[in-house]
């Protein structure tokens, strides 16, 4: 019963500070209060933390050293509230992926692990409060009605957790399904569930477009939501015009609830919860890495935390009226900025010209309207693979397609100054599963990346 109605509680706390958020001011001064009386507390529980802003009072948390999620790894024993430790997290979440049964907790603690596409895999630790007051912010944010009306939920992701299992209740049918399970299963439950928010990797969502556009799936959601992996414009469009209607968004990661999208479509960060403080890698451009502070988590704090990933900011106002930061898209991880070498032979000692994935996806997309899918890899310096699935209609006209590729991005690394890459053509293979899909992914390490980031 107290678990309902701290979800309630917090339902309605969202519901009520997102009507308020047309007000600047008031959402700033809510924050800086809510972060200072986060910050004492965390003094108090956790040593690192302590350690790390010894001297410093808090009214300068805004200036508090950055932590990553090395730092975060490496001191997670000292980081957390409730005296976890990392050995221990570790054990539990790899043998509840092993056996997919993600029920058992360290106490009243819920484990988490990443799923590791920057490389190294991250814990995250919820209580049983923060479970409660997750479950009623998300209700609120992404619902597609209130919390009055029954609503059938089916949710995909790699691994299940207490955290999402905690949204259930007697009007909310909540159905988890496993991305590790093969695609007509999942179509046949969803048959069977019909639900009414469908939320999803965008990956499965697009495969799923296909089923309902050829008969096989046979749905009507009043709302569907990507999650885990960006929105590449392509899949949304073949999304929204299988289901007829907008995919909306929900910018979630190992360190926390950061943004969901309005009526409008747009994302907001969610600075009822979370502060955001920009490191910009182009202001030009409004593209920014994310140093986030949660002050609604306390059993692991993240104060200061910078993410590895590329946000651009709106350049206009959302017609929602919100004044939180509005998103024009999630572009995907730093790790994925592509390096080429500088074009003129005056340049070639400067380190190499950093490229937005978004660039690729928009010089692939623009140029040939044949492609289905498709997904770019930087392999070397001025090596990269493209792969392809092109409309059935089109498949003989394979070279032509290419063509037109290879000269949008010589076009596009030209008005950057840097050397154009050999392109390999290949077919797309990508096969659904728990691996993340990226569209764009760079795989080698340069040896020189710019001050940029």
């Amino acid at each position: 019963m107290i678990d309902k109605l701290i979800v309630v509680w917090h339902y309605a706390l969202t519901k009520y500070r997102m009507r308020r958020s047309r007000e600047r001011e008031r959402v700033e001064k809510r924050q800086e209060k809510r972060i200072r009386r986060h910050i004492r507390f965390v003094r108090k529980r956790s040593a690192y933390y302590r350690e790390l802003w010894r001297g410093l009072p808090d009214s300068a948390w805004r200036s508090f050293p950055v932590i990553g999620k090395t730092e975060m790894m490496e001191h997670f024993d000292r980081l957390n509230t409730a005296g976890v430790l990392k050995e221990q997290a570790f054990a539990l979440a790899l043998r509840a992926e092993q056996t997919r049964d993600f029920t058992p907790m360290l106490g009243s603690v819920t484990i988490g692990l990443s799923s590791g596409t920057s490389g190294s895999r991250g814990l995250f630790l919820v209580s049983r409060y923060e479970r409660m007051a997750w479950a009623g912010t998300i209700l609120a944010k992404v619902l597609p009605r209130s919390l009055l009306h029954a609503e059938r939920v089916a949710f995909f992701l790699r691994a299940d957790s207490n955290l999402y299992g905690s949204v259930g209740s007697r009007r909310l049918q909540f159905r988890f399904y496993d991305l590790l399970d093969p695609l007509h299963e999942h179509i046949e439950r969803l048959n069977r569930q019909q639900p009414s928010l469908l939320v999803a990797p965008p990956s499965l969502l697009r495969a799923l477009a296909e089923a309902a556009q050829d008969g096989r799936l046979a749905i009507r959601p009043d709302k569907i939501v990507g999650v885990a992996e960006v929105l590449d414009p392509l899949d949304g469009r073949r999304i929204e015009a299988a289901f007829g209607q907008a995919v909306h968004q929900i910018y979630q990661c190992t360190e926390g609830l950061l943004a969901c999208t309005c009526p409008h479509g747009t994302l907001h960060i969610n600075e009822d919860i979370v502060a955001v403080q920009k490191e910009y890698l182009d202001e030009e451009l409004r593209k920014f890495v994310p140093i986030i502070t949660d002050f609604s988590r306390t059993t692991q704090p993240l104060i200061r935390y910078r993410l590895n990933d590329m946000l651009t900011e709106r350049a206009e106002p959302c017609p929602c009226g919100s004044s939180h930061l509005a998103l024009e898209r999630v572009e995907g991880r730093c790790d994925d900025l592509f390096y080429f070498p500088a074009k003129s032979e005056a340049r070639r000692m400067e380190p190499p010209v950093p490229v937005f994935p978004d660039f690729i996806s928009r010089a692939i997309i623009s140029s040939a309207e044949e492609v289905l899918e498709y997904k770019a890899v930087q392999h070397a310096a001025n090596r990269v693979e493209i792969s392809l699935r092109l409309k059935p209609e089109h498949a003989g006209i394979w070279d032509s397609v290419c063509a037109r590729i290879t000269e949008s991005i010589g076009r596009l690394c030209d008005s950057l100054g840097c050397s154009a890459p050999q392109l390999r053509y290949t077919e797309l293979a990508y096969e659904l599963g728990p691996r993340k899909l990226r569209r764009v992914e760079r795989r080698f390490q340069p040896e020189e990346r710019p001050l940029l980031y």
